[in-house]
């Protein structure tokens, strides 16, 4: 497992949000459902100019541990299709409701982000992905405007069943 923490801790107090907002915590957005193939891989490392030969030399895959060619670690985050008839909140959801709330700057910032990752990813697995809130707090920011940090966590899983790589994200709206 590799483990890249990129933490932030911030004050922040409670009971401040709308229940609109809130009851978004614990809540999971919509499926997607990604099929990986070697063109995307080795597209995928080519624009994070990786030439590790896992990623592109067949022969080389084939002899190493791993026995077939395996995608860059951070390869989970690329777009995926959505699953039809998803029936739980997505982000876009969220942002709407905020919206309603008060807090309509279109502006996100990344304010962190924290991965693991479990299991390699190969050409042909099959990943699906859902992302949970974990918490949305409010705070002031040195200007006195207030802003809300935004956790949410995604669970990658490939057909068998195994996680392959988790995700934590922060991201700040105002």
């Amino acid at each position: 497992m590799i483990n890249v923490k990129l933490r932030m801790n911030f004050g922040v107090r409670y009971g401040m949000l709308p229940e609109e907002v809130t009851r978004f915590i614990g809540k999971a957005g919509d499926i997607s459902i990604m099929e990986v193939d070697k063109g995307a891989i080795r597209r995928y490392a080519a624009a994070i100019e990786d030439g590790n030969p896992l990623y592109w030399d067949e022969d080389h895959a084939r002899n190493s541990r791993y026995g077939s060619i395996i995608a860059p670690p951070a390869f989970f985050g690329w777009p995926t299709q959505k699953t039809k008839g998803a029936s739980v909140p997505s982000g876009e959801v969220l942002v709407d409701a905020m919206a309603k709330a008060g807090y309509t700057n279109p502006g996100t910032i990344n304010a962190g982000e924290e991965y693991e990752f479990f299991r390699p990813v190969r050409a042909g697995d099959i990943l699906a992905s859902s992302t949970v809130v974990k918490d949305i707090r409010e705070r002031a920011g040195r200007n006195g405007n207030m802003m809300v940090f935004i956790v949410r966590e995604t669970t990658y899983v490939n057909q068998n069943g195994d996680v392959v790589a988790k995700a934590q994200v922060i991201t700040i709206r105002r």
